[in-house]
């Protein structure tokens, strides 16, 4: 626990707050070990099943987990504004951010004159909840091409915002929801943040372990989240057989949600394989935002028509719609050849980015998974020591501690900012990151 932090409060609320105010304030960092429950009733001089109770809440709000023997820490990314940019990876000057994420910005479309556009545009304006007619369409002909029936359609503020009002639809606080491991460190955020309980299924390049999420669902698992293609972390692909064998597994839990996300859509060279009717509650996840630029927050969400129902109902109590101004926008981009042009192009440069990477890193004797989209997963014997090694050389990469649950040590590198001529330099420097590590440890 960092010095600057003292708990106080004599109720379960006060105490639980007093935390939240430290993680705000920055006197408690991610990772910190709050004190023993024992340990803290003694200090504040209330009873353990106090203390116990205010833990409980701030891990059902996503601002603490527990670490096992270490009883219980702050999350990575807790659920609660903390300090500006407290949590964020960070990147020191001249050091090559392969970390972040996000699309790279050289590779993105020229948003300009779909804007001028949309702001041309004669269709009214005004309260509109049931969206804008050209996206719509264009987004159930988009869908239809990959087998999905997109009849019942939502159109939301992103994909992870799709992603919680699906669950939402359907779950309450305690639930169990099967999630891939490693699996989007957002997403496994806003399970904690949900209060719900996140059950890992394994994954390896051709998607979801089918027995894994066989034993996830039999043990009470509600629903199950799978990102379709282009996985993050591990760059992970649903192939057409593993999506027949967990089409199989879904079957027989009927009563199951499904929830696939396609964030990357027309960025992966990998063909789409759905799992859409497999169980009769599902939806299907495709946003605009790693194809077209990150500040487009929208994402379109096929479903059965009880879900979307539910989805949109309670939109319409909250924000209402996306802005049709953003709507216009992104259907003119799906529609304008010019820059599905450039969409293929950033497709076929993220492509040769990748496969050099990967096949760099596997002739130095690493252990990679990274079959399509803007991300690669290496084992490492230990995280910390190879992010540092690797900062050293001038490479910033991610732990993934950030995305796995149960899974065995590795790093997250993201490609999109990496230049092929650079591959040789940070292959050679994670072998040696490794190489280090194992050395030390005397393997």
């Amino acid at each position: 626990m960092s010095t600057g932090f003292g708990l106080a409060g004599r109720t379960a609320n006060e105490i639980s707050a007093a935390v939240e105010a430290g993680v705000r304030s920055g006197a408690l960092q991610a990772g910190d070990a709050l004190p023993p429950i024992r340990a803290a009733a003694v200090q504040l001089g209330v009873s353990p099943a106090t203390v116990a109770a205010a833990y409980q809440a701030l891990r059902q709000r996503g601002i603490a987990e527990s670490a096992g023997r270490q009883g219980t820490r702050i999350r990575p990314r807790p659920a609660v504004a903390p300090a500006r940019g407290q949590f964020r990876v960070q990147v020191p000057a001249g050091v090559l951010d392969l970390a972040t994420g996000g699309p790279d910005p050289r590779l993105l479309p020229d948003i300009g004159p779909a804007l001028a556009r949309a702001a041309a545009d004669s269709w009214p304006t005004g309260y509109a909840s049931e969206g804008y007619p050209p996206l719509r369409t264009a987004a159930q002909a988009s869908l239809a091409r990959d087998g999905v029936d997109g009849s019942e359609l939502a159109i939301v503020g992103g994909a992870l915002d799709g992603v919680e009002r699906l669950l939402n639809a359907h779950l309450l606080p305690g639930d169990r929801v099967a999630v891939e491991d490693p699996g989007w460190a957002n997403l496994l955020d806003l399970v904690a943040a949900l209060g719900l309980r996140a059950v890992p299924v394994a994954v390896d390049e051709a998607g979801p372990d089918p027995a894994r999420l066989e034993e996830a669902l039999k043990g009470g698992a509600r629903a199950f989240v799978v990102t379709s293609r282009a996985h993050n972390p591990t760059g992970a692909s649903v192939t057409a057989d593993r999506a027949e064998e967990l089409k199989s597994v879904l079957v027989r839990h009927s009563d199951a949600l499904v929830i696939e996300d396609d964030h990357a859509a027309e960025l992966s060279v990998e063909g789409l394989h759905p799992l859409a009717g497999a169980t009769r509650s599902w939806g299907f996840v495709r946003s605009a935002s790693k194809p077209y630029g990150p500040d487009l927050r929208l994402a379109v969400v096929a479903g059965d028509a009880t879900s979307i129902g539910r989805l949109t109902g309670r939109q319409r109590l909250g924000t209402g719609w996306v802005s049709l101004i953003l709507q216009r926008v992104v259907a003119d981009l799906w529609g304008d050849p010019v820059v599905g042009e450039a969409v293929s192009r950033a497709r076929a440069e993220y492509e040769r980015r990748r496969s050099a990477l990967v096949r760099a890193l596997r002739e130095r004797g690493l252990t990679v998974t990274g079959r399509t989209g803007l991300n690669v997963w290496v084992s490492v014997p230990e995280e910390t020591t190879a992010v540092a090694r690797l900062r050293e050389a001038g490479f910033a990469v991610a732990p993934g501690a950030l995305y796995r649950i149960a899974t065995p040590p590795a790093i997250r590198i993201t490609i999109s900012g990496l230049d092929v001529d650079v591959v040789p330099a940070l292959a050679d420097a994670a072998a040696e990151a490794v190489t280090f590590r194992g050395a030390a440890a005397g393997v």
